[in-house]
């Protein structure tokens, strides 16, 4: 973790709350990606993206540098935060599915290429939770699988296997401009 990042961290832990911008500017976007890809909602991941912020503010103090990095434990908040909302809305779908259920709502995204994502998220229906959420933080998040394997619980060697067999059985899939397309939104969001 960058010097400058620990510095920050550890003045919010002693009360200087002001270094926390730093901290938010850093991820405020890769938050917000984060959470926007599990609701296509633009005000909805505004909204949850403000809240992971505000309770990694008040729980500063229950970080520990020695169990993991900032950004790890930070997308936990995110992870809980979306779990949590998509608990109160009393949906009847199973929580780890959550990054597809907007598609059912009436709810107009913000994405010009709407026809090509549903298109992609046909494909990314068809594996498991747990690999899309190794996919989907490794390319449109671009994390390391390190960073993936803290978020995930899982071992480095476990997320670098199934992202490649989870790419593999795409590539094979999809057709060619489509699996084009899927590699290339991380570029644009």
């Amino acid at each position: 973790m960058d010097p400058k990042e620990i510095s920050h961290i550890k003045n919010c832990q002693q009360g200087k709350l002001e270094d926390f911008t730093p901290l938010y500017d850093l991820y405020v976007k890769k938050i917000y990606d984060f959470i926007y890809y599990k609701t296509y909602h633009c005000e909805t991941a505004e909204d949850l993206a403000s809240l992971a912020f505000v309770k990694a503010l008040e729980n500063i103090n229950s970080y520990d540098l020695a169990k993991g990095s900032f950004s790890s434990w930070l997308y936990r908040i995110a992870q809980n935060t979306v779990i949590d909302y998509w608990r109160t809305k009393k949906n009847e779908a199973n929580i780890e599915d959550v990054w597809d259920l907007a598609e059912t709502e009436d709810i107009d995204t913000d994405l010009d290429n709407r026809q090509q994502l549903a298109e992609i998220r046909k494909y990314l229906k068809k594996i498991k939770p747990k690999q899309r959420k190794i996919v989907m933080l490794r390319l449109w998040q671009q994390m390391s699988y390190r960073e993936i394997a803290e978020i995930a619980g899982l071992s480095e060697a476990n997320c670098k296997m199934t992202y490649s067999r989870v790419m593999r059985t795409l590539k094979a899939e999809m057709p060619v401009a489509t699996f084009m397309l899927f590699l290339l939104l991380n570029i644009y969001y």
